[in-house]
């Protein structure tokens, strides 16, 4: 039989031509292009609360995020404040919530890395420190008036926690009060809840954490005033902010971060779920921060060993 040539038009032709070098070339088009596809941006935070309200949290935070910055964004738990620490530096994590030591730990190992924002409330933030009243210790109004946890049993929170470990030995240092001088070798909780949790029944005498989860626990009728009770609360520091890695502003362009800080300084409270993002966050609104506002934190972190 002979053989039967197809000739296209010239212009059906070319256009074929086009998508097969469109084809061919949509995985090497550049980030932040149009077409370009660099895949999901991954965020996280450190397990400073209970699980279930960080899921609730982060799985609302990704969502709108996914919605204003139109990118696949995905939220992943961690176990603990190390393990958020070393999935931004591998780069499993791009986008992360961390405490202020958390997030000089992280920056520190990631060239590039940036604090972009905090809430309002991080500007001045505070650590309590709490009591079983069973001690029937009072109310101290000076931080030289901690010298009366010394001889107690006493617990941080997480032992990377910048309001439930680092600035409060900071603070108990300064009134004299060292590990070797409570009622054994004091504990770590491991979040702020468990730490109310553990002075409420008794197993600890005292112990610290930051002031926001208490006066939420508080209004949520979730501290028995009747078996713990509020000794003081600490001079003000930066700590809770996003720490975002070089990788995402690689693969989404350069004006990637602009765009992430837009999406949270405009987060508007009278959107339904854009408010609930902020409630959950105990924030009015977030606002610009950068890596010289916690200069403190990383001085307190390499003098007591936490950051090499």
């Amino acid at each position: 039989m002979p053989r039967i040539t197809r000739r296209f038009p010239a212009p059906v032709a070319a256009v074929a031509l086009l998508l097969f070098a469109s084809c061919g070339s949509s995985s090497e088009a550049p980030a932040g292009a149009p077409g370009a596809r660099p895949g999901t941006l991954t965020i996280g935070a450190i397990p400073d609360q209970d699980p279930e309200k960080l899921q609730r949290l982060y799985a609302t935070v990704a969502t709108y995020l996914s919605r204003e910055l139109g990118v696949p964004v995905e939220y992943k738990p961690v176990t603990d404040y190390t393990a958020s620490v070393n999935l931004f530096r591998s780069g499993d994590l791009d986008l992360v919530w961390f405490g202020g030591l958390t997030g000089v730990q992280a920056r520190l190992q990631v060239p590039g890395a940036r604090a972009i924002l905090q809430r309002d409330i991080d500007a001045a933030f505070r650590s309590v420190f709490i009591v079983n009243t069973a001690t029937q210790l009072s109310a101290v109004d000076t931080v030289s008036g901690l010298a009366v946890l010394a001889g107690r049993r006493f617990t941080f929170g997480s032992e990377s926690s910048t309001s439930g470990r680092l600035m409060p030995e900071y603070f108990l240092d300064r009134a004299g009060v060292g590990p070797d001088d409570f009622a054994g070798r004091p504990g770590f909780s491991g979040s702020h809840d468990k730490t109310i949790a553990l002075v409420e029944a008794g197993t600890f005498e005292a112990g610290a954490l930051n002031e926001q989860v208490w006066k939420a626990r508080q209004e949520a009728g979730q501290v028995d005033p009747d078996k713990v009770r509020l000794l003081f609360t600490t001079p003000p520091y930066h700590d809770y902010h996003w720490v975002i890695g070089p990788g995402a502003a690689r693969r989404y362009g350069p004006d990637f971060v602009g765009r992430v800080s837009r999406a949270f300084s405009e987060l508007d409270p009278a959107d339904p779920t854009e408010s609930e993002i902020l409630e959950l966050f105990g924030a009015d609104r977030f606002i610009p921060t950068d890596n010289d506002n916690y200069r403190q934190i990383e001085e307190i972190g390499r003098k007591r060993g936490l950051i090499s």
